[in-house]
């Protein structure tokens, strides 16, 4: 009989009461965590909901500046942009990404004049931009041509910055491109602009509803010749090690949640700050199954497995359903 066993370890006298668990709790999400990622789209008073994406909307810049004060009084201190470029503006050169009157410069510019201290993260990438849908310049062969997508991309973070952005985030997996962006932002005066290099960036399955939400085309040639195996692991060490020494100031991976095992590896790898990429797909597959689970309950564990995996930094659409839970209007631990 148990009884007769005398233990002297009992694991659950750490888990008997509320206020046990907290002291005992060895991980927990905070707002200053969080990057809500936001599709912007020209126009006035836009609301365009994404049907890939429940809950999630396309926004001109005025409506944008409107949502985002609840969410900075609720502890917001960083977001993340993303454009969707109407077709006539695009081109096979991605060109409209280098304006210094596009979309996104507009965007940080009136964003930064409302909140002056949010934190802006832009994307670099072509993606968005280019008729054929590659994250770069097409070579004559059909292939995505590394260095003079690189020299674009170097451009497009020149223009970024000037226009106020406070993170640089290169997403496109092109070979040297931190190095080059850095070297362009330090001899243009942005030194203190920050680099967030998406290092490890997987040819995921889980970005279709990004894609659509961004209206990037349907690539001719997938891109797997850019983006990383999900099978390989120390790779994305390899790529980590790399943006270190081309003067990254912190590392991404995405997606998040099947990644879990490359974030902690990445983590002891490095001592610069990890973010993680929560995205559209892991997003949308819990919005699919909201009449099944509690959804906030779900992105919260969600996005605290991430944190526990060594995530510093979580960019995530579930962001406003998360900093509810923060706040006590959803409890949900």
């Amino acid at each position: 009989m148990i009884e007769n066993l005398r233990l002297t370890r009992r694991p659950r006298r750490n888990r008997k009461s509320k206020a046990i668990r907290a002291l005992t709790q060895e991980t927990y999400l905070n707002a200053a965590d969080l990057v809500a990622p936001f599709f912007i789209v020209d126009g006035d008073k836009r609301r365009d909901p994404i049907l890939e994406m429940p809950g999630i909307s396309r926004l001109s810049i005025d409506t944008l500046i409107l949502d985002l004060k609840p969410l900075i009084q609720g502890g917001l201190q960083a977001i993340a942009l993303f454009p969707k470029i109407e077709p006539s503006r695009k081109d096979d050169q991605g060109s409209y990404a280098l304006r210094a009157d596009g979309l996104i410069p507009r965007a940080i510019a009136k964003i930064k004049e409302a909140y002056p201290h949010l934190c802006l993260i832009t994307d670099v990438a072509l993606d968005p931009y280019t008729t054929h849908g590659h994250d770069g310049l097409l070579a004559p062969n059909g292939d995505v041509a590394n260095d003079a997508t690189v020299d674009a991309l170097a451009q497009q973070a020149l223009t970024q910055a000037a226009a106020g952005a406070d993170i640089i985030a290169p997403s496109d997996m092109m070979d040297g491109r931190i190095q080059a962006i850095r070297h362009a932002l330090d001899q243009n005066g942005f030194e203190d602009v920050s680099l967030l290099s998406y290092a490890a960036k997987y040819a995921s399955s889980l970005y279709a509803p990004f894609r659509g939400a961004v209206g990037v085309a349907q690539v001719e040639n997938d891109k797997r010749g850019y983006q990383m195996n999900p099978a390989n692991a120390r790779e994305a060490r390899l790529e980590g090690m790399l943006d270190v020494e081309e003067g990254a100031d912190m590392l991404m991976v995405k997606p998040a949640t099947f990644y879990l095992d490359v974030i902690s590896q990445l983590k002891e790898s490095t001592l610069l700050p990890i973010a993680a990429y929560h995205v559209s797909g892991e997003y949308a597959m819990v919005q699919a199954a909201r009449h099944l689970v509690d959804v906030d309950a779900v992105f919260y564990e969600a996005l605290l497995s991430i944190k526990r995996a060594g995530a510093d930094i979580i960019f995530s659409y579930a962001t406003p359903n998360i900093l509810k839970c923060l706040n006590g209007d959803r409890l949900v631990r």
